[in-house]
């Protein structure tokens, strides 16, 4: 998957951001703040519109008084955060050796024809994005993949066009910003 670098101007966080980034960071001894990294990058993530440019994680640091690497060191090791722009629906596969065993690539495979795009890309209508994960701790139910806060299992390609279906007529939450 190559990562196109994108523009993204710091995002303007809101009053109820700010006070939750402050809440999550008080839980932590002076000097431990780095600890509060996750939720802040996701507090983060989601007032800039769901995905975390450079100059956002370098803001992310600024936050935390911590080097920039170190944003970007978890940023990158997570397949949770998103490093360039996304559709409303992230289908996240999991394709690690168990889900593989039951078919997780064939799972891809269909998904990259039917969505007309590959791993690490998004829809032309901005609907749907299709990326991998290492393991999503569902490892007795795969195939499998993840769309929000949800987890889709046993995955056939029967299951994968009703589930496209059903994103399409609104009826499956997808991601927290839109």
């Amino acid at each position: 998957m190559k990562l196109e670098i994108r523009e993204q101007k710091r995002p303007e966080l809101s009053e109820a951001a700010k006070a939750e980034i402050a809440r999550v960071i008080a839980q932590y001894p002076e000097g431990r703040q780095k600890s509060a990294i996750l939720r802040v990058m996701h507090i983060v993530e989601e007032e800039a519109g769901g995905w975390l440019s450079p100059d956002t994680m370098d803001m992310i640091a600024e936050i935390l008084n911590i080097q920039p690497i170190e944003v970007y060191e978890v940023a990158t090791f997570y397949t949770m955060f998103n490093l360039q722009p996304v559709g409303k629906y992230v289908f996240e596969v999991c394709r690690t050796g168990p889900c593989m065993l039951v078919g997780s690539d064939n799972i891809i495979e269909y998904l990259e024809k039917k969505l007309n795009i590959k791993v690490g890309e998004t829809t032309e209508d901005k609907m749907f994005t299709l990326k991998t994960a290492e393991c999503l701790g569902a490892c007795g139910y795969g195939p499998m993949l993840q769309c929000g806060e949800k987890y889709f299992e046993y995955l056939t390609t029967e299951k994968i066009d009703e589930l496209i279906e059903a994103c399409r007529r609104g009826e499956v939450k997808g991601n927290k910003v839109v």
